[in-house]
């Protein structure tokens, strides 16, 4: 696998960075993964896939974080698209989008934030409506990565009115066509100039009956499956690994006490994201598990940024040939946002909180 990402990566004039999975947008890499057999790993040979472990999935990506490679292409497909699909998929729609996800070919966005609705996910706006025998979407979704450049979108809308007792109720996802009619998205750049996040609006917009992924209504429960996947991968405390090697490959032996806690966390929150991998690969739904992962996760990566700040003598600089100035500038932009995607750290502890009163 490192022999892989180092040769491919030279190869195509590549530069490691930090939030690789997240802004590292490259179709022809991802297409090489996919070639290799490491796009939708877990997915059934029929589909595509190489139906190994959830444990042998996470040794790759694993891998392409640390080395800081683009995999942001298929990277929204394969952690949480193709899962739903096998869970909840109809055949056809299996058969049209895993084999083309694994292949490395076929990318998605995840359509769940709204303007004006915060963290509060219930209070979402976006209706779908069923028409004769089809839906009509109307609505707007905020933060969505790389839906200018995404295939498909998996959205989550209202399909009946809030019961004021049961929020969560009427709601359901939807597997959007970003080409359709009634589709507009717009550009939201990012502190550092780059481009990943998006709004989209969808003006009634037209979908066929087999757009709806699972059974009508059920929607919460689908997402909370896929937010479990998305809290405790190792992209939750590798963001900015490709940091840490650069200070190390630079300074040979930075504060050696601070490294040294670092490891230890990293062992620690390793071994939990690991164990919360084996879980979703026996089909459980571990969140409260996967909530500790990314708040730990999230604040392992920013000792990062803090240890390389007050160890290297360097200042960051997006446009410095230096490649740990240019490393350290990406990691200090984009600190505020590692504690807001995927659900913020205060939301994040309120569910281990619950979790605790309630045992």
């Amino acid at each position: 696998m490192r022999d892989f990402v180092s040769h491919e990566m030279a190869a195509r004039g590549l530069e490691r960075h930090c939030d690789s999975w997240m802004t590292g947008f490259c179709p022809e890499f991802s297409r090489a993964l996919g070639a290799r057999g490491w796009v939708g790993m877990t997915f059934p040979r029929e589909f595509g896939g190489a139906q190994v472990s959830s444990e042998q999935r996470y040794v790759v990506i694993e891998e392409l974080l640390a080395a800081g490679a683009p995999v942001a292409a298929h990277w929204f497909a394969d952690r949480q698209v193709g899962p739903a699909l096998l869970r909840h998929g109809t055949p056809a729609q299996q058969a049209d989008h895993l084999p083309a996800i694994a292949r490395g070919e076929r990318y998605f966005s995840i359509g769940m934030s709204e303007p004006d609705s915060g963290s509060d996910l219930a209070s979402i706006r976006t209706r779908a409506e069923k028409v004769d025998s089809s839906w009509r979407l109307s609505g707007a979704k905020v933060w969505t990565s790389h839906a200018h450049v995404a295939h498909y979108a998996l959205v989550l809308a209202r399909t009946a009115p809030v019961d004021r007792d049961n929020r969560h109720a009427g709601l359901s996802q939807f597997l959007i066509d970003l080409n359709s009619p009634g589709v507009e998205v717009r550009p939201i750049v990012s502190l550092d100039g780059g481009h990943h996040f998006n709004e989209v609006t969808f003006d009634d917009v037209a979908l066929a009956e087999d757009a709806l992924l699972g059974a009508p209504g059920r929607g919460w429960a689908q997402v909370m499956q896929e937010l479990a996947l998305e809290r405790s991968g190792p992209e939750r405390f590798l963001s900015t690994m490709p940091l840490l090697r650069c200070l190390i490959e630079r300074a040979g032996t930075p504060d050696l006490v601070e490294l040294g806690v670092l490891l230890a966390q990293l062992r620690s929150i390793r071994a939990m994201s690991l164990e919360v991998a084996q879980a979703l690969g026996r089909g459980e739904t571990p969140n409260v598990e996967s909530a500790v992962v990314k708040d730990l996760g999230t604040q392992f990566e920013g000792r990062i940024v803090g240890l390389v700040r007050a160890s290297s003598g360097v200042a960051p600089d997006l446009d410095s040939d230096d490649e740990l100035a240019r490393l350290l500038a990406e990691a200090v932009l984009r600190s505020p946002d590692r504690t807001l995607r995927g659900g913020t750290n205060e939301i994040l502890r309120g569910i281990v909180a619950r979790e605790l009163v309630m045992s």
